[in-house]
């Protein structure tokens, strides 16, 4: 019997996790899928909002700014990625003027600090290929971006290192309330918990929907984007927003963490909870529209596409908090844009419910800092040197377009809540993220996955389950 069960390991999961392992605590995560950051967290802009968007008074417009302001000393701490590079949102004439001016008027009473309005002009001095037609946008320095595979990894390995429990390929079927909380069955064992944490994204609905009778409904949003090379990382230097509509920021275009630009997302509802598949009309519109507001895109430098499904509640904002009818049952529902910049108010709000009603006491022991793989790169001449003639894996190199060399794999494996396919390496040291997307580095990495791992190459995945790629051959030959 568990204190707490988290449901759902991508990042707002993990960030409740990663807040509740600062107490005594005895609590589990449960993930469907064979590792953390698999659904909604694995596809998104990797934008750090600012916090001018949401409605004042509401969750998403208070969290959203307190994630802002935390997510800087949280990267510090947990050694990922994390720039505060601004955003501008693209005013092309005068028309949307007094839709910029409500932007800006929102994010004032949000407590977004140093917004500005500036001139054509001015941005196209920030931002050389902007718009020609320019009229104006809303200048706001505190927006970022980070990486989200590396902040969803590092709350949850923190997490784990700090004693919270994570069990993979274990999808909650039922919930059931019983005298002292809740049973949950799944198709990995029945569990019993105190309290229920609901941190399942699109899947949300569904759990809440079991125990609560004040029905909530969550829309997949899907989200088609383009990734471009790293030769066009620099194309522009800050985040681009459209003005926005009813279905959320518009198309974007915005440098990563790592180099590369980034376009998109749309926004099409959709039916299925897993329908992550681009269309090529999706991806005709990211194109379109993200030339309304950058101009000379280099198209021709895509090297991928993919899409990612929001949690879009029918309230449009953030569920957190038990339903008056489940107690003991704690709500993360309806978690979509700015849920990633949010991601770390979230844990510290929900695990301030969890501390109240458990009366928890924090840990002496409480581990604050975790590292993140070693880059060779970050390393003096001299230091890379003497880390390969210690650690002669730091000096192959597998992943030829991101130079990713043996040693960073082999560490991403063996580390806490380590890699167990060719994803969750990819997730973790960027192996097969480059321009020829793992064409080259995969079966080098497949062959040091089974190694590691002590398998055959016939039972590595691409992503869990049945997502094999060596089949219709005898193991024994491998």
């Amino acid at each position: 019997m568990y204190d707490v069960i988290i449901i759902g390991a991508g990042v707002c999961g993990a960030a409740v996790a990663r807040e509740l392992s600062r107490y005594r605590v005895n609590a589990c995560v449960l993930e469907k899928e064979e590792d953390v950051c698999c659904g909604t967290s694995k596809a998104n802009s990797g934008i750090v909002h600012a916090g001018y968007d949401a409605e004042p008074g509401t969750l998403k417009a208070r969290l959203n700014v307190r994630g802002n302001k935390l997510m800087e000393r949280l990267s510090e701490e947990l050694d990922f990625p994390f720039k505060r590079t601004g955003s501008l949102v693209i005013c092309r004439d005068e028309e949307g003027m007094p839709a910029l001016r409500r932007l800006y008027d929102k994010g004032i009473e949000n407590g977004v600090p140093d917004l500005k309005i500036l001139g054509g002009e001015e941005v196209l001095e920030m931002e050389p290929n902007a718009a020609e037609n320019v009229y104006a946008a809303l200048y706001a320095p505190t927006a970022g971006i980070v990486c989200p595979f590396s902040l969803n990894i590092a709350l949850a390995e923190n997490a784990y290192m700090n004693g919270i429990d994570f069990k993979f390929d274990t999808e909650v079927q039922e919930i059931v309330k019983i005298e002292n909380g809740y049973e949950i069955r799944t198709g990995n064992g029945t569990f019993q918990t105190g309290y229920v944490v609901n941190a399942a994204g699109v899947y949300a609905d569904k759990f809440h929907n079991m125990v609560s009778g004040k029905k909530i409904h969550i829309t997949p949003r899907r989200g088609d984007y383009c990734l471009l090379d790293k030769n066009a990382g620099s194309h522009v230097g800050r985040t681009i927003f459209t003005l926005p509509t009813k279905y959320g920021k518009g198309v974007l275009v915005t440098p990563t963490v790592h180099g590369n630009l980034l376009v998109g997302p749309t926004a099409i509802d959709v039916e299925d909870k897993e329908g992550t598949n681009t269309t090529a009309a999706g991806l005709d519109e990211v194109i379109s529209k993200a030339g309304q507001s950058v101009r000379d895109l280099p198209m021709r430098q895509v090297i991928t596409s993919f899409a990612g499904l929001r949690a879009h509640e029918d309230g449009d904002e953030f569920i957190i908090g038990e339903p008056e009818d489940a107690q003991g049952f704690i709500d993360c529902a309806g978690i979509e844009s700015p849920g990633l910049t949010s991601a770390p108010a979230i844990g510290k709000m929900a695990a301030g419910i969890l501390r109240e009603k458990l009366h928890l006491e924090e840990k002496d022991d409480f581990i604050a800092e975790r590292k993140g793989i070693l880059d060779p790169d970050t390393l003096t001449k001299e230091e890379r040197a003497e880390l390969i003639r210690r650690e002669p894996a730091y000096g192959n190199i597998i992943c030829r377009c991101e130079m990713v060399t043996e040693g960073e794999i082999i560490d991403a494996i063996r580390r806490p809540l380590g890699a167990k396919s060719l994803d969750g390496v990819k997730r973790r040291t960027r192996a097969g993220m480059g321009r020829c997307q793992s064409g080259f580095c995969s079966p080098r990495t497949m062959e040091i996955l089974a190694r590691e791992l002590g398998i055959s190459m016939a039972d590595i995945t691409k992503s869990g389950g049945a997502s094999k790629l060596v089949v219709g051959i005898n193991k024994d030959t491998l």
